[in-house]
């Protein structure tokens, strides 16, 4: 008999010829009341199984509670709970590849070092790949644990460290939406650069995506899903000759390493490469001193017009930096110049920093290449950068840099400085102390951007460079895999 029509024919006095009763005499008929109590809890254990249906079939023993806070996950055995899974679409998987592509080419970090360096790269391995701690930087104590001289090279390591602690790492490489390899390409073609023929610079790189393309996780996208970090420009692993001469290795030329997205501090022409920022000397280890450097910029008194840090290039076709410095020279007293051809000047950060700190604008014309780690130490002092090429920003760091670049920046054409059209003091002197603040707060407002936080820490709200990067990449990679 079913059971509405059982306890129906109960409550109405009715009982079933299929119940006996031990006691016909003394049976009792049931109320309203005692009818509403049987009933109730029958409805309500009948509405917890359609809900258990409903929205945990899915949950198959285990609860994922993850936050940016831990970065871990905790697992709570049986136990059921309403919280969707946070890493759902950003799970990723790290290669646990072979130490010869990154613990051993850091380990004799000698072998990494060239004779014209002015610091040994060993230094520059400590503290998580931060280097050495500044401890003079002219400001509170508030900083004095995230200042560091940081080598612009050690950013594979930085960014394999912060890897280890992100938040939705999985082991099972068929959950993850992207696969990073962990491959220290710009410090081992760094070994090879010099002296030595074009068999040694590849030969790294040929062994590493012929070990990829062995594995599982290869084989699902072809490895479109996979990305790597570098600390070079995307042009040094593009040689195209065998010419012992030509610069750099072929590793991106590779058939293989072309579906790898490679991000890198300069990208080149691939659609494969994406550029993020070089790493500063800022390294800060929760959200109050991110807030606090910017309240401290906010107040900073800044007695130059703009400033110039670096070198001529008499022997670079094309550099504007005789013109550029002849301006600032000649600025009477509105330019302060810092010559990077003098030992140390311009690798001692507190000089640097004290510079672009005292400076409304910074002058940032390309260098050995487009792109300048001065541009991203002059906005962590919160000076306006001064551009002479697109390339030098406006078209390389699109996840980090506002898309109107007006906002933060000064761009001056580089062909109409050459020819005497227009002079860096006329330009910089059009803009208005209004438009000047307004551009400023635009700039310190980017701080936390553009900074990358100390690995053996965590901030709490802040995204930071590497943050940006792995939503950028994250997003990228669905894209891609998407068909």
């Amino acid at each position: 008999m079913k059971l509405h029509v059982l306890i129906s024919e109960f409550c109405a006095g009715n009982p079933t010829k299929n119940i006996k009763w031990k006691n016909q005499s003394k049976r009792k008929y049931c109320s309203n009341h005692f009818c509403f109590v049987l009933f109730f809890p029958v409805v309500l254990f009948f509405m917890l199984l359609c809900f258990n249906h409903l929205f945990f079939e899915n949950i198959k023993g285990h609860v994922y509670f993850h936050g940016k806070s831990t970065g871990s996950v905790t697992y709570f055995p049986g136990k059921l709970n309403e919280t969707e899974d946070s890493c759902l679409g950003r799970y990723i998987y790290i290669h646990d590849l072979p130490k010869i592509f990154n613990e051993d080419v850091i380990k004799d970090c000698q072998l990494i070092t060239r004779s014209t360096d002015k610091y040994s790269m060993c230094n520059s391995l400590e503290n998580s790949g931060l280097g050495p701690g500044i401890e003079a930087l002219n400001a509170s104590d508030l900083w004095k644990n995230s200042w560091f001289s940081t080598n612009q090279f050690m950013l594979e390591v930085i960014f394999h460290n912060r890897m280890k602690k992100y938040d939705c790492l999985t082991d099972d490489s068929t959950l993850a939406s992207a696969v990073f390899v962990p491959y220290y390409a710009g410090l081992d073609l760094r070994r090879y650069l010099w002296g030595f023929n074009t068999s040694m610079r590849d030969v790294s790189g040929i062994d590493l995506v012929a070990w990829l393309a062995r594995k599982p996780e290869w084989k699902r996208n072809s490895g479109m899903d996979h990305f790597l970090i570098s600390g070079r420009i995307a042009r040094d692993f593009r040689r195209k000759s065998n010419r012992k001469s030509d610069w750099g290795s072929n590793f991106r030329l590779l058939p293989e390493s072309e579906n790898i997205t490679m991000l890198t501090i300069e990208t080149g022409y691939s659609k494969n490469d994406v550029a993020v920022p070089y790493p500063t000397y800022f390294h800060p280890v929760n959200d109050f001193q991110v807030h606090q450097w910017q309240e401290f910029l906010r107040k900073q008194n800044r007695p130059y017009l703009f400033s110039f840090a670096g070198a001529r290039r008499s022997k670079q076709k094309g550099s504007i930096r005789a013109e550029i410095i002849d301006q600032c020279q000649a600025s009477n007293k509105l330019c302060n110049f810092m010559d990077c051809s003098l030992f140390n000047q311009c690798d001692d950060p507190v000089n640097l920093m004290s510079l672009f700190r005292s400076s409304v604008f910074c002058l940032q014309p390309p260098g050995d290449s487009l792109t300048r780690r001065s541009t991203f130490d002059s906005i962590l002092s919160g000076c306006i950068p001064v551009f002479f090429h697109p390339g030098s920003a406006y078209t390389q760091y699109v996840w980090h840099l506002p898309k109107d670049h007006n906002r933060y920046s000064v761009f001056i054409s580089s062909k109409d400085l050459r020819v005497g059209k227009v002079t860096i003091n006329q330009t910089l002197l059009q803009v208005s102390k209004d438009e000047q603040l307004a551009m400023r707060e635009e700039v310190i407002k980017l701080i936390p951007r553009i900074v990358y936080g100390d690995p053996r820490s965590r901030l709490e709200t802040i995204d930071d460079a590497f943050d940006l990067a792995i939503n950028g990449i994250l997003k990228r990679i669905k894209i891609l895999t998407k068909n």
